[in-house]
């Protein structure tokens, strides 16, 4: 390390804990491990950097977690938007009750991957006639957006000769307060308004089977009693929807919404507060809605804490005292992880040097990558391992909406790898 205008931080100054979302992850030797493998020895098994690593241990740990805190009476599905690589869905379905996708080419991995037809939902605001035809032909819910689509469900159902199955994804007169993203509640592109639907349930016949509704009002919320009081309107607003139903409720899908923390400060959602609230609304569904099988759809709670981005360092340059660190991955692969995905004020997600050992020299430096705007930010400013040429930067809470939520042809850089270990 030759920057003369760099000062390393004493040891007695250096922070003593890192992010709660490296502990999946422990540092031994001095090095990153991945599933149990030291990151540099997994960069070489891969072959190529940047890369996606998800550790399929830590999924099947978060289910556990989430079923000893859940009613045995709730299906959990896991929204494969969160992360649709074909290795993910495949281990998450031999995990979770179902698979919720939003796209014929989501649809075809679900079913790869062994998935029960009758345990896969499709929702989605724009569905294409042949994805819905690929729908009523695998035998799958179609949660279905607007009269039209509705319509169209109909008549591609007599002409195959086959029955559909429907749900109504109603977009709530309640929203999901402290939401990261609002789905429902006010004008939407989701769902039908909730005054709407008791309109059109009547008009579900033959070869439509009705099964029931969808409510889903927002996603990465870490308030829990937020959770639990659009839940509770949730059941309420099934009950009331139900009095105009063709049939029998027989699945409610009451979303899910579970966040995880990115940033300093932020909690962790309190599961068990939620696993409580669940259990007394198991029962009043049993009362009100006796046939409703109650659905918990879930992605990024999932999926998010088992996965880290991995790109290697190629340059290291100082400007005007500012420590850049040029990596060979950046917005065109994580785009969430730039700032450029929501958020409004840009914070960092926990990044680490993963070949560099916790109690290292450290400094401030900021990660960008090799795109040509100053957008391609990683990491602006942080605190980290002094690192070179060579090593290689860990991006945390990576393993939901990363590869697939980017632009990864902007600028025609080389696409990153996915591994599950």
């Amino acid at each position: 390390m030759s920057d003369a205008t760099i000062t390393a931080v004493p040891l007695s100054e250096k922070p003593r804990l890192l992010h709660a979302a490296t502990e999946g992850f422990p540092f031994r030797d001095g090095v990153l491990t991945v599933g149990g493998i030291p990151l540099d020895r997994l960069a070489a098994r891969v072959g190529h950097t940047p890369f996606y690593a998800y550790d399929r241990a830590l999924l099947s740990r978060r289910v556990a977690e989430l079923r000893r805190h859940l009613p045995d009476a709730i299906s959990l599905h896991y929204a494969m938007k969160a992360n649709p690589m074909p290795a993910v869905v495949d281990h998450m379905a031999r995990e979770v009750d179902g698979i919720d996708v939003a796209s014929g080419r989501e649809l075809r991995v679900a079913l790869d991957a062994g998935t029960d037809p009758h345990e896969i939902s499709f929702a989605g605001p724009g569905k294409q006639a042949g994805e819905l035809a690929m729908a009523i032909a695998s035998g799958v819910l179609i949660n279905v957006e607007s009269p039209t689509e509705l319509a169209t469900i109909a008549r591609l159902a007599d002409e195959l000769g086959l029955a559909a199955r429907i749900a109504i994804r109603v977009n709530p007169d309640f929203e999901l307060k402290s939401s990261g993203m609002k789905m429902g509640g006010g004008p939407k592109q989701f769902g039908i308004d909730a005054e709407q639907v008791p309109a059109l349930l009547p008009g579900i016949v033959a070869p439509l089977v009705f099964e029931g509704f969808h409510i889903f009002s927002g996603s990465q919320n870490l308030r829990a009693e937020a959770v639990v009081e659009a839940q509770t309107k949730a059941l309420e607003l099934a009950v009331r929807l139900a009095a105009h139903a063709p049939g029998p409720v027989r699945m409610l899908n009451i979303g899910g919404g579970f966040g995880i923390p990115y940033f300093p400060g932020e909690p962790r959602f309190d599961l068990a507060a939620v696993g409580v609230h669940l259990h007394g609304l198991v029962d009043e569904a049993k009362r009100l809605l006796p046939e409703a099988e109650l659905v918990v759809e879930l992605g990024r709670y999932l999926v998010g804490e088992a996965g880290v981005y991995v790109s290697r360092v190629i340059d290291r340059k100082v400007s005007r005292g500012q420590v850049f660190l040029v990596v060979d991955g950046g917005l065109h692969h994580h785009l969430s992880a730039s700032g450029n995905f929501g958020q409004v004020i840009r914070k960092n997600y926990p990044v680490v040097i993963g070949t560099r050992a916790v109690d290292d020299p450290r400094e401030t430096a900021s990660v960008v990558g090799p795109l040509c705007t100053p957008l391609d930010l990683l990491a602006d400013r942080m605190d980290l391992a002094q690192a070179d040429v060579g090593d290689l930067v860990v991006v945390f809470q990576s393993g939901a909406y990363g590869l697939t939520a980017s632009p990864g042809d902007f600028l025609s850089h080389p696409a990153a790898v996915e591994v599950l270990v």
